[in-house]
């Protein structure tokens, strides 16, 4: 496969005749109209990124306070430390679709919005269901953006695949980190309250609404003519890439497995690290700022995974590091929670970088940005999907052994199988072809 950072677009005769038959003036006000709209998109991407994890890290972070809070046993924390990969998986699977129908950017800036109201309303529901509902309501709009940011990413920059999923991964390593890091020493400055320091990450979504309200009539550069020509080019049979019978493919399912097993590893220590520490006698502030060391280094590696993987003809290796990285930290956390806090962060952290690589090969399996559609919504719902009982079963495990040594053998041995399906669907093939192949 040619790197997607040096492949190129080749212009269509239909595109030639447009340019040919268009005046100067007018060629030239298109031209800055594009660019215009293009760094739009840079700054819409990167605002979108930042608000796709604060949600889940904030409440991480203050998961001891949000219990006495709302009254809320292990096992009920458990459950909401599933609700992401549940809501990723029954949300995400109808991103593809509302994407056709209102466009790409119409449902990114939805989705800005209701992760704003979910924010703004979850800590002042003051029962645990009303809690969960709030929730799910600002996960739906992570659902549907975590979907279609690679679609934006193949539509509108299709020769800078690896560097803008960096950026896009790194805003949202930063906005995870920052979360972790800043949410307890807020909430204190905001007079200890738990709701205020939940709340006010409502603010940066709301943000993020704004550049993507000139984009919910964008569809792309070309619009979906181009697209619908270059998936009739780049076909065997010349079949529309939204025909593709995308379980045909094995790296399809290959993707969707790792994509489940990386979730649930990123979602149980989220949801659950901030707390070991704590159990471990770190007090509630280092323990934060430990979280936020393992988000953070999601920050420079993100940017350069994507940049690196998309050079190498097989991403298999980027796939065993990393997972030797996560097994290093599960034993430094079962052998010496407190004593080596510092060095399991770092490991964890860099483990945690197997979602910006999944992001990466997601843009690299498919040829189209519809091929690329298809296969991001069935990779990241599959694989949220399989990764619900993990955190589940953490925080049940937790609550009847008294202890962290469960809990951390199932991680461990979650990461085994993550890096075989890993190895897997980072050979050097399309979903296009093998689902041909399996006709």
């Amino acid at each position: 496969m040619v790197s997607e950072e040096t492949r190129t677009t080749t212009s269509t005769p239909m595109s030639t005749s447009i340019r040919s038959s268009a005046g100067p003036e007018s060629e030239a006000g298109g031209a800055a109209t594009r660019a215009w709209l293009t760094r739009l998109v840079v700054v819409g991407i990167v605002l979108a990124a930042l608000n796709l994890r604060p949600a889940i890290a904030s409440f991480g972070a203050l998961l001891e306070e949000v219990r006495d809070g709302i009254g809320m046993s292990g096992t009920l924390a458990g459950v909401l430390t599933s609700l992401p990969s549940f809501c990723f998986a029954l949300f995400g699977v109808m991103a593809p679709r509302l994407a056709r129908r209102f466009g790409v950017g119409a449902v990114v800036c939805g989705g800005m919005a209701a992760i704003a109201a979910g924010l703004a309303i979850r800590p002042y529901t003051g029962t645990t269901a009303g809690f969960l509902a709030a929730s799910a309501l600002a996960l739906m709009g992570i659902a549907v953006s975590n979907v279609l940011m690679p679609v934006v990413v193949k539509r509108w920059f299709p020769d800078r695949v690896g560097s803008m999923t960096g950026l896009y991964s790194m805003a949202l390593s930063l906005g995870t980190g920052a979360a972790a890091a800043v949410t307890v020493p807020m909430t204190e400055v905001l007079g200890g309250s738990w709701q205020a320091g939940l709340t006010v990450w409502a603010v940066l979504a709301a943000v993020a609404v704004v550049p993507w309200i000139p984009l919910v009539r964008e569809r792309g550069p070309g619009g979906d003519q181009r697209e619908a020509l270059h998936a009739r080019g780049t076909s065997a049979t010349g079949r529309r890439a939204g025909t593709l019978r995308i379980t045909r493919s094995r790296t399809a399912w290959a993707l969707a497995v790792f994509f489940g097993l990386q979730a649930t590893a990123a979602y149980i220590t989220m949801g659950w690290l901030a707390q070991i520490f704590r159990d471990a006698g770190v007090p509630a502030g280092t323990a934060g700022l430990l979280l936020a060391v393992t988000m953070a280094m999601g920050v420079p590696l993100a940017f350069v995974i994507p940049r690196v993987a998309t050079r190498l003809p097989h991403q298999g290796p980027i796939v065993v590091f990393l997972g030797v990285c996560g097994l290093l930290g599960y034993a430094g956390l079962y052998f010496a929670p407190a004593g080596g806090a510092w060095a399991w962060a770092v490991l964890l952290g860099t483990a945690n970088c197997a979602f910006p690589l999944a992001l990466t090969m997601v843009g690299m399996r498919a040829r189209t940005g519809a091929g690329v559609a298809q296969l991001s919504a069935f990779a990241q719902s599959t694989g949220y999907l399989i990764s619900i009982p993990g955190p589940l079963l953490v925080g049940v495990l937790y609550q009847h052994s008294g202890g962290w040594g469960l809990p951390l053998a199932l991680m461990a041995g979650l990461m085994l199988p993550q890096m075989v399906v890993g190895v897997l669907a980072g050979r050097d093939r399309t979903v296009e072809d093998e689902a041909e192949a399996a006709r």
